[in-house]
């Protein structure tokens, strides 16, 4: 066996070396992980939820999270990406991990991995569970990086599956139209196993090959439903009826995640039994920064980390929704791979100014894209050209009256620019003041 440790064994080093350790950062396929995993010895005992989707596999995974917490179990989440700290993609019990613990883990990873070359997310997935492990969780809820049926995550065996949404993002590895990207999301399903799945319109591939497999197909809008309350929501299943409080994630299209998120509490009771008080209390005290966050008044600013036009048109709705009497001025920036014209279109209606910039990303969209872009669908809006987000930022602030938001979205990387230029901390615990 050969070992090369990083040359400083603190996590921000073992960070550096994992990510030059593979010479791509995204490596589609399973077997160096699987091989990796059964030199380990990882062979969780506790039920695994696996979450994939493309979007709402974060308010999914916090919902189900906050709800089993207030059950009384003991929870492993994994997420991904980090906004501030690598610490915030592993949480037991409702706290990041520590330096130590993930320090820990990734040094055993390094041992058991011999010459297999794992990428950062492979490296990073196996220290997660692995770290689950050894903190004795009594559930681990894990959520899919990219697609499903190649993500590393895939290599554990889940008592349920849920697909949250379909739609395109991701192409150049998942495929070019929702038929394609909906057969490799499926791929999370099991045989035997609840297989739920949250998108209205469900691909005939992701329904075909939960068929083939045998898996227990739930689709909302079939197997379950919800209907919007004046006190909140009430969802239905041929054998329950709940009314419950609104998640208190904001927007409508929360409802849809939520949704699943209590029909797989309702298919998991008899191995983790949940009350309906439970769901409750969960869906109250759930937080999850960059999804609609509000983090100031007067002016508000609120973060999005929509980067998607799915993602756009719930930021869009969300943004009709919570009206202010002054103006929005967004700040923004994407990655040059994302549909950049289509974000914009969706959200353009809603905004009174942009400030854009580079977002600080190798893979960042250049400023002239980003104004070609916004001016070809808000021709008359003022855009001005920043040398960086948080630049982009001050002057948005300078800008802004006290009736007016500012709006800042693009990317996972734009969002966290601001949290740090705010000192807010990527940690779900500390949610919007």
């Amino acid at each position: 066996m050969t070992s090369f440790f990083p040359a400083t064994r603190d996590l921000a080093g073992w960070l550096a070396y994992i990510e030059a350790l593979h010479p791509a950062s995204i490596e589609m396929g399973l077997e160096r992980v699987e091989l990796v995993r059964q030199r380990l010895g990882l062979h969780p005992q506790f039920p695994i939820v696996i979450v994939a989707g493309t979007n709402g596999k974060g308010s999914t995974c916090a919902m189900l999270e906050s709800i089993y917490q207030a059950a009384g179990y003991k929870v492993g989440c994994y997420t991904s990406p980090h906004f501030v700290r690598y610490n915030e993609r592993v949480r037991i019990g409702g706290i990041e991990a520590e330096d130590a613990v993930l320090v820990e883990a990734f040094e055993a990873i390094e041992q058991a991995r011999h010459e297999t070359a794992l990428t950062y997310f492979e490296f990073g997935t196996l220290a997660a569970v692995w770290s689950m492990v050894k903190a004795n969780v009594d559930v681990a809820i894990l959520e899919v990086g990219l697609g499903g049926r190649l993500d590393a995550v895939n290599v554990f065996s889940p008592v349920c599956s849920i697909v949250t949404s379909v739609d395109l993002d991701h192409m150049d590895f998942l495929g070019n139209d929702r038929e394609c990207i909906g057969r490799e999301k499926a791929g999370v399903f099991r045989s035997g196993i609840p297989a739920i799945c949250g998108d209205v319109r469900p691909p005939l591939s992701l329904q075909a090959h939960a068929a083939e497999i045998g898996a227990d197909l739930l689709l909302i809008g079939r197997e379950f439903r919800f209907q919007p309350q004046a006190t909140g929501w009430l969802y239905r299943s041929p054998t329950h009826e709940y009314l419950l409080p609104l998640p208190a994630l904001a927007g409508e299209f929360q409802l849809n995640n939520a949704a699943c998120v209590v029909n797989a509490v309702d298919a998991l009771r008899e191995i983790l039994p949940a009350t309906p008080e439970h769901m409750r209390q969960g869906l109250q005290s759930v937080a999850l920064n960059g999804r609609f966050q509000l983090c100031r008044q007067q002016p508000q600013v609120i973060l999005d980390v929509a980067h998607n036009p799915h993602a756009a048109w719930a930021l869009a709705s969300n943004l009709a929704q919570h009206p202010v009497a002054g103006r929005t001025l967004a700040v923004f920036s994407m990655l040059a791979d994302k549909d950049i014209p289509g974000v914009v279109r969706a959200v353009a209606p809603h905004i009174d100014a942009w400030h854009i910039a580079k977002v600080a990303h190798g893979r960042g969209a250049g400023a002239a894209q980003l104004r070609e872009c916004v001016l070809a669908q808000a021709a008359s809006s003022p855009v001005s050209i920043h040398a960086d987000v948080s630049t982009a930022y001050r002057q948005a602030c300078n800008d802004a009256g006290e009736n007016d938001r500012i709006i800042v979205f693009g990317s996972f990387f734009t969002v966290a620019d601001i949290m740090r230029e705010l000192a807010i901390s990527g940690s779900a615990e500390i949610a919007a003041h």
